[in-house]
């Protein structure tokens, strides 16, 4: 596959990822006064109060962390992100406000489904859907537990802010079993703490060594003989998680499009292993 056809599939992917968040703002979260996590809960708080257009604002409120995403974590996360976001606001304006059921708990558990899918998309496509995930992925680079507790964690502000301004702590506990069920599913579709061993053959060992040790990863290199061929080649070890797994991926096939890749999920890791 073309580095084009790959960048194509990653736009589908976090397109398509956005359609299924805005379905699951308009068609259930919102119509049931709920929230969602992060900064489109802020969002969609600030837009109950003053009547707002939670779509626009949620574009706003994420362009500070554009920016600071774009200084500590590249262009390609941020670019991808702010294509999530944008596809997102302008899904929103046009899939309707509409209340599929009327009952708040269903609402919030399908509600939560859709956009913790949406963000998995993101998120394996190698972008997010800006707020609070840019911030956990800043975050997550020095410390590795799963994404969606981390981001559950973060959610519980909009929670209690629900509940006081609102006066209603049903909302609040019907917003929190959404946001729940979002971390959740993003830990299925995502799961950023496994990690994976990449067992790399290639024959321009020098090139692709220099790229992998910017990231930075430890690499072990390992001499090898091909069996059928007799060749002698060099095989490149490097233990990395599944967040970063795309990324590696895309360099090898930059690099060496001919490269053979053996990715193997890893138990544990014991000894050093940057996080950074």
């Amino acid at each position: 596959m073309t580095t084009r056809a790959r960048t194509v599939r990653e736009c589908l992917s976090i397109i398509g990822g956005a359609v299924l968040i805005a379905a699951g703002f308009n068609g259930f979260l919102i119509p049931h006064q709920l929230l969602s996590g992060g900064v489109s809960g802020i969002s969609m708080l600030i837009g109950y109060v003053a009547h707002w257009n939670i779509g626009w604002l949620y574009l706003v409120l994420n362009l500070p962390l554009f920016i600071w995403g774009w200084v500590l974590i590249g262009k390609r996360f941020v670019v991808l992100s702010f294509l999530s976001v944008v596809a997102t606001v302008v899904a929103m304006q046009l899939i309707p406000e509409a209340r599929f059921n009327q009952d708040p708990t269903i609402a919030s558990v399908f509600g939560g489904v859709l956009v913790g899918i949406g963000t998995g998309l993101s998120f394996r496509a190698g972008g997010s859907t800006g707020g609070f995930d840019i911030i956990g992925s800043i975050v997550l680079r020095k410390y590795d537990f799963p994404l969606g507790e981390f981001l559950f964690g973060l959610n519980g502000v909009v929670i209690v802010a629900l509940g006081l301004m609102e006066r209603n702590w049903d909302l609040a506990l019907y917003s929190t079993v959404s946001i729940f069920v979002t971390g959740k599913v993003i830990d299925v579709v995502h799961t950023r703490h496994v990690k994976i061993t990449a067992f790399i053959v290639s024959t321009k060992k020098d090139e692709m060594l220099a790229k992998l040790l910017s990231v930075p990863r430890g690499v072990t290199v390992i001499k090898t003989q091909g069996g059928y061929s007799q060749s002698e080649n060099h095989m490149l070890m490097t233990v990395t998680t599944r967040y970063e797994l795309q990324g590696l991926l895309k360099t090898v096939r930059d690099i060496d499009p001919n490269a053979f890749v053996n990715m193997v999920e890893t138990v544990g890791v014991m000894g050093l292993f940057r996080r950074e």
